[in-house]
């Protein structure tokens, strides 16, 4: 077992003995009461949610910086058409791409990485209500991922505005939309937290849910955005199934 592996396993032993001890003790009303605090204990107790959690804020705030910053470096080619739909906002939220893959892997490890080590039924044994536990560990992981998402996003925005302003292409919170999109990133990253979530609770095999969040989360768009390019019949078709621009 790796040392990764012995750590979740020693946090979801000692979390999993501390509910079981509080649900002798307190009534049955505080259950989940007890369960939030197991699964926020084995939640901030392994290394790699904190991990999870840094390559989010990386990937959101540093690409974000660094797209806008090589935007003012481009090669200036004076067509009006890129000029006149440019959008300062998604500039500085192109790290979102890349930190909702983090994100959601941390809630693919939130489920399946007790299966792995076989946890899962020790916390069955302290939880006996399976809907209980899984409402308990969604709840801990929406809360965690929706501040982290929020200040990540929020810092992003006004760092990627600082470099644009440097050629009077910023934007404020204030213009028409943004704060809707901005605030729209910080919830769409805590959407894929909890996906991944579901993912790792129906596949139960890290490999196996990592492989089918990155397929939904980066493949599928792909697929769907080349069959709304196509033309005649076949267009008519699939834009009945997908929400295609100018069906």
């Amino acid at each position: 077992m790796s040392t990764e592996a012995t750590k979740i396993d020693r946090s979801a032993r000692h979390a999993a003995s501390t509910l079981a001890i509080t649900n002798h003790e307190l009534p049955k009303r505080s259950t989940l009461g007890a369960a939030l605090l197991s699964e926020w204990t084995k939640l901030r107790s392994v290394r790699s949610t904190v991990w999870a959690l840094i390559l989010t804020s990386g990937f959101t705030i540093g690409l974000g910086t660094l797209f806008s910053w090589a935007y003012l470096h481009r090669e200036r080619n004076g067509r009006v058409r890129d000029v006149l739909r440019f959008d300062p906002t998604e500039r500085s939220l192109n790290g979102v791409v890349l930190a909702q893959l983090a994100i959601g892997v941390l809630g693919v490890l939130v489920m399946s990485s007790e299966y792995a080590t076989g946890m899962i039924r020790t916390s069955l044994s302290a939880v006996p209500n399976r809907r209980v536990l899984l409402l308990s560990k969604t709840i801990v992981l929406t809360v965690v991922s929706l501040i982290v998402a929020m200040i990540s996003v929020f810092v992003a925005f006004f760092l990627g505005q600082a470099v644009l302003n440097g050629d009077h292409l910023g934007t404020t919170l204030s213009g028409p939309s943004v704060l809707r999109a901005v605030l729209g990133a910080g919830l769409y990253l805590t959407l894929i937290g909890m996906f991944g979530l579901a993912l790792g609770t129906i596949v139960r095999r890290t490999p196996g849910a990592i492989a089918a969040l990155f397929g939904i989360v980066l493949i599928l768009p792909l697929l769907a955005q080349d069959v709304c390019n196509l033309q005649g019949p076949p267009r008519a078709l699939f834009s009945q199934l997908l929400v295609c621009g100018g069906a």
